[in-house]
């Protein structure tokens, strides 16, 4: 070897090992991916408040008559959570006698039922239920207030008839003489 040579040679080697590729190391191949999964078409529950409640706006367009035919229509079917909704609705709306409290009932029943049917009307109910709570309260609200302006016109009246009978009582007075 040339002695001109030899502090080339570190060079050389270095430039030979930055030419030199690096060796990735080897993975194992990839898994292939997992089959996907069967498509199951997924049925969603029929919907069963959407048609009670379009009744239940039907039923608001009703006179008193239509509402009692079909109250007593709905008497006539078997007691399922249903019906009992679809009547407890009927007599929310009829305002007779205890009616609102019927109904209020009804729904109670339909709201703590257990049959598997009550299970998709349980909201609803509860919410008619609070519904018919509120309506009850502000019923008798009204009656209260209407029993309390009945006894003010009375009271009122009897203050008028004691003011025209003093004021006939002074009209019936010797004049006082003017000093």
């Amino acid at each position: 070897m040339n002695t001109k040579t030899l502090p080339l040679l570190p060079i050389l080697l270095l430039v030979s090992c930055a030419h030199r590729q690096p060796v990735a190391p080897t993975l194992p191949p990839l898994p292939p991916p997992p089959a996907p999964a069967p498509l199951t078409l997924l049925v969603a529950p029929q919907d069963e408040v959407a048609p009670l409640l379009a009744y239940y706006q039907s039923l608001r367009r009703m006179t008193q008559g239509e509402l009692l035919k079909e109250l007593s229509g709905l008497s006539l079917q078997q007691k399922t959570p249903k019906v009992l909704l679809q009547s407890a609705m009927v007599l929310s709306l009829t305002r007779g006698s205890g009616d609102l409290a019927k109904a209020q009932a009804q729904f109670d029943v339909v709201a703590t039922a257990p049959e598997p049917e009550a299970q998709g009307l349980r909201q609803l109910a509860q919410l008619l239920s609070a519904q018919c709570a509120d309506t009850r309260r502000l019923v008798d609200e009204s009656d209260r207030l209407r029993m309390q302006l009945k006894d003010n016109q009375r009271k009122n009246e009897q203050l008028n008839e004691t003011l025209e009978a003093l004021k006939e009582i002074e009209r019936g007075l010797p004049a006082r003489a003017s000093k």
